[in-house]
Parts: C-alpha cells; structure tokens; sequence
C-alpha cells in the first residue's frame, strides 16, 4: 500500500469519539488493526501516555483495554528495559475476538453496516472509473491475483480489505478513504469469525474482477451496482453467521442453565 497504507495507520490512532464503552472501542480499534495487519505481529505499541493521547482516553481507560487485549492472546506485555507492549496476530484469538462482536450485534445492526459499506463503497467504486489512473488500475488487478494466492484466510481477509481501500484511494478523495478504512477497521473484526470455502473466495473474486472491468471500462454505474451487489452478499452473510452464532449459545444455555458471554463484550 502507498497512501492508503500511511492513512490507515493514522485512522489507528486518531482520537475516538466520545461515548460509553471506551475501553471496549480501544480493544475494537486496536483487534481490527491487527485483524487488518495495519499493526503487525511483533510490533511495538507507543507508550501508554503515548496511546491515551493520541486515542483521547485517560490512562486508566487505556490500561484496561491492553488488559483486555493481553487476556484474549492479542498483546504481550514486557518488562525492564526495552520493553512495553507488543502486538500477538493470533489467528485463535482474532477468531474469538471477531465471533463475541457478532454475538453482541444484532441483524438490524449488521443490515445498517451494509447501507453504510454500499454508500461509502459504492460511491468509491464510481469515482474510481472516472478518476483512476491506468497505474491505479493495474494496481487493483495486482492486488486481486495477490488474493487469489494467498494462503489461509487471515492472508486473503486482509488482502481484500486493503483491496477495498485501494479502490477508495483510486477515487482520488482523502475523505472517501478514510471513511472506507474505518469500515474495514469494523469488518475486519466481523468476518474473522466467518469461514469462506476456496469456491466462495473464487466467487468473491469475480465479483471483485468486475468490478476493476467496469473501472478501467469507465462506467461508473455497473463499478457501483456490482459493488453494491457484492457488499448485499457478504452483508447476508454476516447476518446468518450471527444467527447461527446465537442458536448455539442458546443451546449452549439449554445445557448450562446460563447464557456464554460473548467474547467481546
């Protein structure tokens, strides 16, 4: 990634909104990041004043979410010198984290993501067939055999999301990118608790190829609907995977006398 790359870094750390759950929106932020490989494994944290700061979070709000992090297998904490806290890409514990945020939101929630990803992904795509360079283009089918490739699905999950920022970046607007990274900051934390079978990856990929077609066709309105079409998709699918989620804990439940917590509540 070259623009889109520096950006998405930046959305990691900007300052979060004001609202309840702070220290539940910091793990969120901080899962997704690393569900993306926008922080990668092995890398350094800045310090926790360093953190607080730039998320606009108090100390203490902070520290219980890197306890949090640390608890589910995403952060390792090191003491004495050279150390401080360290990210963990553990394929188990996105898994888990991304499966708990599905139990926690609900259908409606799940369908309203979709309209928010259709408009800001969908506008992205038409811009792109009137603005993007040739390079850009190329870029894009670069990035699609790159998926097609990849091995296992953490590899391909984050392929794709950057994919889709690429896309928002070769619509030339700054804003529309950084809309659409902070969307896949969401779903990269979603579809990690979803399985994709080698022929729906093949299928998405398609999807995608047609996308890119009508881009370097420049017709904006097939690059908008067949975004919108794919986004339909995956927004079903999510929302199946959410009831299918919630079954089992109710069966979980018939068993127990009591109901799992979810593991990103």
């Amino acid at each position: 990634m070259r623009l889109p790359a520096g950006d998405a870094r930046r959305a990691v750390f900007a300052p979060l909104d004001d609202g309840a759950m702070r220290s539940e929106t910091v793990v969120r932020r901080l899962g997704s990041a690393i569900a993306l490989g926008i922080i990668v494994d092995g890398e350094q944290l800045p310090s926790e004043l360093q953190l607080a700061a730039s998320l606009n979070v108090s100390t203490v709000t902070l520290r219980d979410a890197l306890s949090d992090l640390r608890a589910r297998g995403l952060v390792a904490t090191r003491r004495g010198r050279g150390g401080g806290s360290f990210v963990v890409a553990s394929q188990e514990a996105l898994t888990e984290l991304s499966r708990g945020r599905l139990r926690e939101l609900g259908s409606t929630d799940l369908r309203e993501l979709g309209d928010v990803r259709a408009a800001v992904s969908g506008a992205a795509a038409r811009l792109a067939a009137e603005r993007a360079s040739d390079s850009e283009i190329a870029r894009l089918r670069e990035t699609l055999d790159r998926l097609a490739s990849a091995e296992g699905g953490t590899e391909q999950r984050r392929i794709e999301g950057r994919w889709f920022i690429d896309v928002a970046a070769a619509a030339q607007s700054v804003r529309l990118t950084r809309e659409e990274i902070e969307l896949q900051f969401e779903l990269g934390q979603l579809l990690w608790g979803t399985e994709r079978t080698r022929a729906e990856l093949d299928l998405a990929l398609a999807g995608h190829r047609r996308v890119v077609d009508a881009i370097a066709a420049r017709d904006g309105a097939a690059a908008r609907a067949r975004t919108e079409e794919q986004i339909a998709a995956v927004t079903s699918g999510l929302i199946e995977a959410h009831v299918r989620l919630t079954r089992q804990g109710h069966r979980r439940a018939d068993h127990t006398g009591s109901y799992p917590e979810a593991a990103g509540s």
